[in-house]
């Protein structure tokens, strides 16, 4: 059976895509071409409802282990073999589903300050106008009844960021040596370094990579106006509907429509100390069940000021 030997497993909007993108030039490593499949998230087919574009996602899921093992048959004999799908450690069930299959699968984690991660989470599916609230506050108390209708993981913009918890979860059913946690930042700031220690954990010869292409990056500016209200139904109603539809259409159909969206440029947003300040509390706890768990000290993440809290170093392991 080819299956992998390695996951990139959490989480969304912290560098996953990132890594991916940088791991697929080592010439000992080799990780699928999809490069969410999705595989454990589900024991069979994945579900049929959901949020705005749940669907259309649940349709691209490989769930059939056939499918997922042709993933990795091109990979050249004697390279370790990896995919990447950050909502693994969100999936406590996806946990023991991995255990079962390939138990001796290295995972790679990278965690993110979980308000930016909310933030940037909220950001990526406003800007594709599936977000119905322009006001990030008012998604995130949104989100209690957004699980209970079935909206899918993507949407859980705070319960994503609990890691004290999966992170718990995962060291009871992973030994700690199978675990690599890595912070965004690392990856962001010292990517050479960073990527060293990845392909050691891989057991792949270190100082091949040296940089993390930008992937995932864009400029889009998606304001609140009457004109834009307008695109984002639109896209809003495809994704409730564009599942009936071949993905060619699909495409066709909503790429000038993302094009007029997307037609203003500039910095992206970023979380606020109001933002941060109310936001907080629902990761306090967490964040210290996360150091106890980890061994190492997450407390800048609970810092409201942005500027005073990306001078804080944390120490080393």
């Amino acid at each position: 059976m080819a299956l992998p030997d390695f996951l990139i497993a959490g989480v969304p909007k912290a560098g996953t895509t990132a890594l991916h993108a940088a791991l697929v030039r080592h010439p000992e490593l080799f990780l699928s071409r999809v490069k969410e499949p999705k595989f454990f998230l589900s024991d069979g087919p994945p579900p049929t409802h959901g949020g705005p574009g749940d669907v259309q996602t649940y349709q691209e899921h490989v769930w059939r282990q056939a499918d997922y093992e042709a993933l990795f048959d091109p990979a050249p004999p004697g390279t370790r073999r990896g995919e990447a799908t950050p909502f693994y450690l969100y999936d406590l069930d996806a946990h023991d589903r991995i255990k079962s299959l390939v138990p001796d699968a290295r995972l790679i984690i990278l965690l993110r300050d979980p308000v930016d991660r909310a933030h940037s989470n909220w950001t990526h599916l406003w800007n594709a106008g599936l977000e119905p609230e322009a006001d990030f506050l008012a998604a995130c108390r949104a989100e209690p009844v957004r699980i209970e209708a079935g909206w899918a993981s993507f949407w859980h913009y705070i319960r994503q960021g609990l890691y004290g918890a999966q992170i718990d979860h995962l060291f009871k059913v992973f030994p700690r040596e199978q675990v690599l946690l890595l912070r965004y930042k690392e990856l962001k700031d010292s990517p050479a370094a960073t990527l060293d220690r990845v392909c050691s954990f891989l057991g792949v010869s270190t100082g091949v990579l040296t940089e993390v292409p930008k992937e995932n990056v864009n400029r889009h500016v998606v304001e609140d106006t009457a004109a834009n209200g307008m695109l984002r139904r639109l896209l809003r109603t495809g994704g409730e509907i564009g599942h009936r539809f071949p993905v060619p259409l699909r495409l066709a159909v909503r790429g000038p429509i993302l094009t007029l969206l997307h037609r203003k440029t500039g910095a992206r947003p970023v979380t606020t100390p109001a933002e941060r300040a109310a936001l907080l509390p629902e990761f306090a706890d967490d964040i210290a069940l996360l150091s106890s768990v980890t061994g190492e000290n997450y407390d800048d993440w609970l810092s409201v000021d942005r500027h005073a809290r990306s001078l804080q170093s944390p120490p080393k392991p």
